[in-house]
């Protein structure tokens, strides 16, 4: 089948809605919430209310039925108006996306339908204190105690950690068994020995809600597992394949909007008498955000459209990934360089942006991580 980059009506219409939404509810707040570091709870209930949120959760259980693909179109227009609003979206569905790939019926029925039909929030508990990226060596222990299991483990830089209703939860049954020993498992919040942890006070992405969330002595049953007792890693690999693109959809987000505003001042701000558009430092750092935010999508739309026909490929989703996060760093770094002192001051959103960028290279696997999954890939 070959690369189509067309889109169908119904995709138009869901990007004009988040672009409709974005500019009318999040850009005009966007540096308050980055400011203040409150969580933007009411106006995601209306991002929900729009039909906004999860996506990609089946028709079957009341979603949408999206695609991925039609749930980058959507996180790039969010990720526009704010990166961090962005991330509280995208880690619903990463909360959720264990559960579309291996949940049982009756544990879709459960929490897909959820997520449809009340106002809460899923969060995805992988990273720990001392595992990130290095998903094989997590702590996290759960024991079997005849049909039942005990958790226990401290989760690190939880996005909607402590607003989530539901946690989906990486842990081992013997750390010396490294992947094969790990299991996934569906943790309501108000289960007896579940907490979440303080709101860390983070360089970006504010708007969004990270925490620890702590696991001690909590109590599941066989309903609570995803696939079988060693299918957690394969799950957790599955589950990033197919929310990198995510992450590149944000990152394209942010460039556009770098690159828009960056090209609006360089057109008002004059000096030796002329716009600085017209000095030809300038007009490079802009070109190269528009070469940027093309192969940023485009990586990110091949990506999507690999994992939407079945063909989910790990190194795609890295290219689009390390690429798009890295591009986002610059172009905003740049951004800031063209607005100069303005662009060092919160009067403009460029240096918020900046700020927010950098975390696109950190999570969902550093870029270093990314890097080690293409040459891999290469060298085999």
């Amino acid at each position: 089948m070959p690369f189509d980059l067309s889109y169908s009506e119904e995709q138009e219409a869901l990007v004009q809605t988040a672009r409709d939404f974005t500019r009318k509810e999040i850009i005009p707040v966007a540096g308050a919430y980055d400011q203040s570091g409150e969580f933007p709870r009411d106006i995601l209930k209306r991002a929900w209310e729009t039909g906004l949120m999860s996506i990609e959760v089946p028709e079957a259980y009341g979603g949408l039925g999206g695609s991925c693909l039609d749930n980058c179109l959507v996180q790039e227009e969010v990720a526009y108006g704010c990166l961090g609003f962005n991330t509280s979206l995208a880690a619903n569905s990463l909360g959720s996306m264990p559960i579309i790939i291996a949940g049982t019926e009756e544990q879709k029925k459960k929490y897909l339908g959820r997520l449809i039909n009340e106002y809460v929030f899923a969060a995805y508990c992988c990273s720990e204190p001392d595992a990130g990226s290095d998903v094989a060596n997590l702590s996290t222990k759960v024991t079997r105690h005849g049909d039942e299991y005990v958790l226990n483990g401290q989760k690190r830089w939880i996005t909607n950690g402590g607003i989530a209703n539901f946690y989906t939860v990486l842990a081992t049954f013997d750390k010396g068994m490294k992947h094969k020993g790990i299991a996934c498992f569906i943790v309501d919040a108000d289960t007896p020995g579940v907490r979440a942890g303080r709101k860390e006070h983070k360089m970006g992405q504010r708007a969004s809600n990270t925490t620890d969330v702590l696991f001690e002595d909590v109590k599941l049953t066989k309903a609570n597992l995803l696939g079988g007792e060693s299918d957690g890693f394969k799950i957790a690999m599955k589950t990033f394949d197919r929310s990198r693109p995510w992450i590149a959809a944000g990152a394209a987000g942010v460039i556009r909007r770098a690159m828009e505003e960056s090209r609006n001042y360089a057109l008002e701000r004059k000096t030796f008498g002329v716009p600085i558009a017209q000095h030809q430092a300038i007009q490079f750092m802009l070109a190269d955000m528009a070469i940027a935010y093309e192969s940023t999508r485009l990586l990110c739309h091949k990506a999507a459209w690999l994992v939407d026909k079945g063909d989910l490929q790990a190194i795609v989703s890295a290219y689009a990934k390390a690429h798009g996060a890295d591009a986002a760093m610059k172009c905003t770094t740049d951004a800031v360089q063209i607005f100069g002192g303005y662009g060092y001051t919160k009067d403009y959103p460029v240096e918020r942006m900046m700020r927010d960028a950098k975390l696109a290279q950190i999570f969902e696997g550093t870029n270093q991580i990314q890097r080690v999954v293409i040459a891999r890939h290469l060298l085999k």
